[in-house]
């Protein structure tokens, strides 16, 4: 089943250039790169237990490196086959992997995260000052280099260089996890202490582990930048990095694929909502907090849960659970896009505004019903989910 699974998944990515227009192939490799990332962040965490807050500063090393071997190579300077390129963005961002790790982990918990985030927050801040390696505020850009034949002019040639790339270094972190150095990061990730006690380094086995993740974090970086052909400084900054904790966290970082779930899902979200509403990144952190309340595994364990009492369990409760959990869910965001929405558009215009357009219909800002609807909403949505959590606890407890 597994690998009848992993099988259906390839022959779908493969086919995706030709299921879908350009618009949609650019969506999807932004998908694949966004879940590389995440996928390297989670191997930071879900080893060792380190929290980086600037892995930005690798995905970044990683997509100027690229740019700058690809104007090397359009000016006769360096003979390296295009697909080939986004490798070197994954050795620099790997150097810098290196030196960083070696200090950073030296740390753990806050302090760590403190030295990571200073890191990327540094080299953000010479991103504007250093214009012979940054480019500035208009950044760097190149253009792809055709090699064997193909030119690399359609997004579908593209897609298939990242894919290519994406694909095995995923397989690469997956078996990372099944190799002495990924046992030894398990173990320092539940008990240093004992680690140091058995006679291990665990300070170069952190590092190593650190180098690693920067080494595939560069990777989507520089495949990224293979696909847009330029890049700025704005690639190290905060959003960057914040952006990769939240696919990981909502997808799962428990699970291997949790992060990809996350990413590929956010990605495609952000890809819809952003031609709909200006506020799409502020539904997108509702969510995560949300499911750090609600579901702090993420939504990778929510279904591998939901798959083992649909084993388990007689169907018509699953069902009566599940739709109690879907009402709960679509209550609560209908009652946020309203609210959010109706203030946004009352804040554009003006003080004055009495009443709002939205969704075709004109809404009274005094009229009790406009906020009555909301709060109703909300309640209902609250009920639903009480019962939903009751409901569900005692079919663990059945299970169990």
């Amino acid at each position: 089943m597994k690998w009848l699974a992993i099988a259906a998944a390839t022959i779908g990515l493969l086919l995706v250039p030709v299921l879908f227009g350009d618009r949609f192939v650019f969506v999807f490799i932004q998908m694949l790169t966004a879940s590389l990332f995440a996928l390297a962040f989670n191997l930071l965490w879900r080893h060792t237990r380190l929290l980086s807050f600037g892995h930005a500063a690798h995905f970044g090393a990683g997509m100027f490196a690229t740019i700058h071997l690809m104007r090397l190579a359009e000016a006769n300077v360096l003979a390296v086959p295009l697909p080939l390129i986004p490798l070197g963005g994954a050795l620099a961002a790997c150097l810098l992997g290196v030196v960083a790790g070696y200090f950073a982990t030296v740390r753990t918990g806050t302090y760590f995260a403190m030295i990571t985030l200073a890191v990327a927050e540094l080299i953000y801040a010479l991103g504007s000052q250093w214009e012979a390696l940054f480019g500035g505020e208009a950044g760097l850009s190149s253009m792809r280099l055709p090699w064997a034949g193909w030119t690399f002019a359609t997004t579908g040639e593209v897609y298939y260089i990242v894919l290519g790339w994406v694909v095995p270094a995923a397989a690469a972190l997956y078996f990372v996890g099944l190799t002495p150095l990924g046992r030894l990061a398990f173990a320092i990730g539940d008990d240093e202490t004992r680690v140091r006690f058995l006679g291990y380094n665990a300070h170069r086995a952190k590092t190593m582990v650190f180098a690693l993740s920067a080494f595939h974090a560069g990777l989507a970086g520089g495949l990224l930048a293979l696909v847009n052909e330029n890049v700025n400084y704005g690639a190290f900054g905060g959003t960057v990095s914040a952006s990769v904790v939240l696919h990981t966290f909502i997808g799962g970082s428990g699970v291997f694929l949790g992060p990809v779930i996350g990413a590929a899902g956010l990605t495609l979200l952000g890809a819809l909502l952003s031609d709909v509403t200006r506020l799409w990144l502020l539904y997108v952190g509702a969510a995560f907090v949300l499911m750090m309340l609600y579901s702090p595994e993420g939504l990778a364990a929510l279904f591998i849960a939901n798959l083992r009492l649909w084993r388990e369990l007689p169907w018509p409760s699953l069902v009566r659970l599940n739709l109690l959990g879907g009402l709960a869910v679509l209550a609560f965001v209908c009652t946020t896009v309203f609210v959010v929405e109706l203030a946004a558009r009352a804040l554009t215009e003006g003080a004055s505004a009495t009443a709002v357009v939205l969704f075709g219909t004109t809404w009274s800002l005094s009229s009790p019903v406009t906020w009555a609807i909301p709060i109703a909403l909300a309640l209902a949505g609250h009920v639903a989910l009480k019962a939903a959590i009751r409901q569900r606890r005692r079919l663990e407890d059945a299970v169990a």
